[in-house]
């Protein structure tokens, strides 16, 4: 086996004094090395080959590690290059027998030895170049979250979120330049966050406390119609949770969500697992506009809306592993496109509502097989003095796997 040709550090605050003697000599041995402009200048003292600053953006840089790959060249990294880290990135392109790896304890190591917080019990995310609408699907009585952000700014932007989302109660920790001379922690309950002078690198520890009316978001399908923002035109609660049932959500797939409406669909989808995805097809400009907005509001930001007509809104879209069609499905080609873009093994969920979208789907399902089921839901409401059962317009559901 040939001797591999990268190398990945990890730094700590403590830059040198941190490092093994294999990393040190990895780093004095490379005839390239690449970091940022901080890492670079905490181990200019044993460089002795080219060093290399991150370039924006910072996809060319990868490049040039990759186009290097006959040399010794040497990546410096923060902490565990696989937590959120350069690592990962490079090991998709490069097998990881090529390279050595000498990680240090992350943020969220140090943060939780700080703490004295178990790390598997607590919710580790990176807000680092993200929106921070990401915490919210997290933000649960009591839940422990340790966030790492940007920059000086994220702390005060979080308790900002955690404030307008009805959890100002929540007790936020901030964690600067841990492990480094420069250490420090502070707490402040949200709704009176003021600190000042925060360390451009930080980790956040949150420990949540939501108010009445807070909005928290439910671990299962379903969440209640009125903490969306629509205009009627949304799959209701009820059959909205047999619908992401029928959906079959798996980690790592894809959504199609054609006539997206409020987008309720692709968002709970989502919310079901941080690796999935959703792609909202919708032709009416304020209602793209709106599914963006609840996106945000519920968490998942990276919900992407193609406001346009289906079939041609489907050109060029990454292949779904499942689709919803809401809406549309009688207009000419919308079914016949959706049936042939759909994966292998993949699931296709129409509901009808109109006996003009009934007679597409008995059509298919002569043609393609599947299941047909009639959904009712009736809700209690005031009849006179007492109460009776007031139905909702019945739905037709075709549910449909692709050989």
């Amino acid at each position: 086996m040939t001797e591999p040709w990268l190398s990945i550090v990890g730094i700590g605050e403590d830059g040198l004094d941190g490092l093994s003697l294999g990393a040190r000599a990895a780093i004095a041995g490379a005839t390239l090395v690449f970091g940022g402009e901080r890492h670079l200048a905490l181990m200019a003292p044993i460089i002795s080959g080219e060093a290399r600053a991150w370039q924006s953006p910072f996809s060319t840089s990868i490049e040039e590690v990759l186009a290097a790959k006959d040399s010794k060249v040497c990546v410096l990294a923060s902490g565990d290059p696989f937590h959120y880290g350069v690592g990962a990135t490079l090991a998709r392109q490069i097998d990881p027998t090529q390279m050595q790896v000498f990680p240090q304890p992350s943020a969220f190591s140090l943060a939780a030895a700080r703490l004295g917080w178990p790390l598997q019990e607590v919710v580790s995310l990176s807000l680092h170049g993200r929106p921070i609408d990401l915490i919210r699907p997290h933000l649960h009585p009591a839940a422990r979250i340790l966030a790492l952000t940007s920059d000086e700014h994220g702390p005060g932007a979080l308790a900002a979120l955690l404030v307008e989302a009805g959890f100002g109660r929540s007790i936020i920790t901030v964690l600067e330049a841990l492990g480094g001379p420069d250490e420090q922690m502070r707490s402040q309950m949200a709704d009176g966050f003021m600190l000042t002078d925060i360390h451009p690198l930080n980790i956040c520890a949150v420990t949540v406390a939501p108010l009445p009316g807070a909005h928290i978001l439910p671990l299962t399908p379903g969440i209640d119609d009125d903490l969306f923002e629509h205009d009627g035109q949304i799959t209701k609660r009820d059959i909205r949770a047999l619908t992401l049932a029928a959906l079959a959500p798996r980690r790592n797939e894809t959504l199609w969500d054609i006539g997206a409406g409020s987008g309720s669909i692709g968002i709970e989808w989502m919310l079901a697992d941080p690796s999935l995805r959703a792609i909202a097809i919708e032709t009416d400009p304020d209602r793209a506009a709106r599914i963006a907005r609840n996106a945000r509001k519920f968490g998942v930001p990276e919900l992407r809306v193609v406001n346009a007509m289906a079939p041609l809104a489907m050109a060029g879209l990454a292949p779904p592993h499942a689709i919803f069609v809401g809406g549309g499905g009688t207009d000419p080609g919308v079914m016949d496109a959706a049936l042939d873009a759909l994966r292998p093994g993949g699931r296709l969920v129409a509901n009808a509502v109109t006996l003009e979208m009934e007679h597409v789907l008995l059509t298919l399902l002569g043609e393609k097989g599947g299941d047909l089921v009639r959904l009712s839901v009736a809700q209690a409401a005031p009849l006179g003095t007492m109460q009776g059962w007031r139905p909702a317009m019945p739905i037709t559901q075709w549910r449909w796997t692709k050989p």
